[in-house]
């Protein structure tokens, strides 16, 4: 006679970080981050260098040490694709941070922040003092924050969850 054992998985987008120090401690990182973000979508918004923010010089001029340098090149002398680009970056980055700093979609936010970053790392190439600078840094935060589900510790994603919506299983993906 055969026995069969079964072990069940926990859910892997579950943590419960609800009243812990490191559950305080993410939603934090959380609201910097989005912050971070949102403060840099709304100057690109508010002009104040006196100029519309424009992705021209920083696609156009991408270092040869890069290794996405000839993609930056090509979308900088694409008309449409440079409109987009100075278009969604500013949008971007303003509806990321709010996303964060209010914790409302905040794995769908995370995962856009970290294409956002990959972006940033990839084409800035400063890596004069090694691999690790800022852009890689603000990338591990955007991927710690959508892994943890930081949304859901003082956030509005804790109160989505709540809903019939939230309860949807793609919900879980996108809420956090």
């Amino acid at each position: 006679m055969a026995t069969s054992t079964r072990t069940t998985v926990a859910n892997p987008l579950d943590f419960d970080l609800q009243g812990t120090l490191a559950g305080y401690w993410v939603a934090v990182l959380r609201v910097v981050t989005g912050y971070w973000f949102l403060h840099a979508g709304i100057t690109k918004f508010a002009f104040i260098s006196g100029e519309p923010f424009s992705a021209q010089g920083y696609l156009a001029n991408a270092p040869a040490a890069s290794p996405i340098q000839g993609f930056l090149v090509w979308a900088g002398q694409t008309p449409w694709l440079l409109e987009f680009t100075n278009f969604m970056v500013p949008v971007g980055e303003t509806l990321i941070g709010l996303g964060l700093v209010v914790g409302a979609l905040v794995r769908l936010a995370s995962l856009f922040g970290g294409i956002l970053m990959t972006f940033f790392y990839l084409g800035n190439a400063s890596w004069g003092h090694g691999l690790v600078n800022g852009d890689l840094m603000g990338l591990m935060l955007f991927v710690t924050i959508g892994v943890l589900g930081a949304g859901r510790v003082l956030g509005l994603d804790a109160i989505i969850e709540r809903t019939k919506l939230g309860q949807r299983r793609i919900a879980k993906y996108l809420l956090g």
